[in-house]
């Protein structure tokens, strides 16, 4: 679910470098143990890195410049204890930088690719974060996994996602882009294609790209009756409706007894208004049985 990236020769290697050196180049400001845990979360990705192509960013300078920078930028249009679903995850970006530096999230992420789900899923153990990570299509999961908001970074064009996407939109509230200057043209076609119809895309933050004279953005697409009216950035929360259950305990029955549904999860017939339908058979009504008049005792004949 990953497009392919480009070496990247526009950042310099510093050797000798540290984390906390090359965020504070940044002008960017942590607590001293998100900062650590960053440097562990660089040190354990670098190293699985030698084995499986995770990342492109395998220094201190590259990791801040890019990945920091665009997880924090996703960071600050994201509501407090939102759950959030990492798409194609990869080697954990941004999803486990959303886990580190906003604790408050509820992160899961989402990787289609087997050996890199497996891997990611190792860096998030050692770290220690409660991060579930799911090997598989973010499609299929949000069939029974509602959440708030969609993270997608480096994933594909957006004609493709919202392809992807498009049957599921009463499973999440919204999705949030990190795109590149090539965001106007991906617009356009989706627009060319009909797909915008009833979206509503908002740039919400433009920042440069270091080493570049381009620059990066955070997008927002979600549909159009969501938008909050004082505030077109802002997006309604919704509450998606549960998969259907097995069934289970009524209230006041016994375990294991029947919700009222078919086994094919349709609803048993019934009447509507609490009339009865037609071609009902009614039961008969039993009849009290008559009495016998009693007969006198008879003695012998005289």
């Amino acid at each position: 679910m990953c497009e392919s990236q480009p070496a990247d020769p526009s950042v310099e290697t510093r050797p000798g470098d540290s984390l906390a050196a090359a965020m504070a180049r940044h002008d960017i400001h942590l607590p001293k143990r998100m900062v650590d845990r960053l440097d562990d979360y660089c040190r354990l990705l670098w190293e699985m890195n030698q084995h499986l192509n995770l990342t492109r960013h395998t220094d201190y300078e590259r990791f801040v410049s890019r990945d920091l920078v665009d997880s924090l930028a996703l960071a600050e249009f994201i509501e407090k204890g939102e759950k959030i679903l990492d798409v194609g995850t990869g080697g954990g970006v941004p999803g486990i930088v959303l886990a580190i530096v906003r604790p408050d999230l509820k992160v899961i992420l989402c990787e289609s690719v087997a050996k890199k789900a497996a891997a990611v899923g190792q860096i998030v153990e050692a770290l220690n974060l409660k991060v579930p990570v799911v090997h598989g299509r973010a499609e299929q999961f949000l069939a029974g996994h509602p959440v708030d908001t969609l993270v997608i970074r480096a994933v594909a064009r957006i004609r493709k996602i919202l392809d992807w996407f498009r049957p599921r939109w009463q499973r999440f509230g919204r999705i949030l882009l990190i795109k590149g200057p090539a965001w106007v043209e991906e617009r356009n076609e989706v627009r060319h294609f009909g797909l915008m119809d009833k979206l509503a895309l908002r740039r919400l933050k433009s920042y440069p790209l270091p080493g570049t004279d381009s620059e990066s953005v955070v997008l927002q697409i979600c549909p159009k009756d969501r938008l909050d009216p004082k505030d077109n950035t802002r997006v309604k929360k919704i509450v998606a409706a549960k998969p259907a259950g097995k069934p289970g305990r009524r209230p006041g029955g016994k375990p294991g007894a029947k919700s009222g549904r078919t086994a094919a999860g349709s609803a048993k017939p019934s009447s509507r208004f609490g009339k009865k339908s037609k071609g009902t058979a009614r039961p008969a009504k039993k009849r009290p049985a008559k009495k016998r008049p009693s007969k006198g005792h008879q003695g012998p004949p005289s």
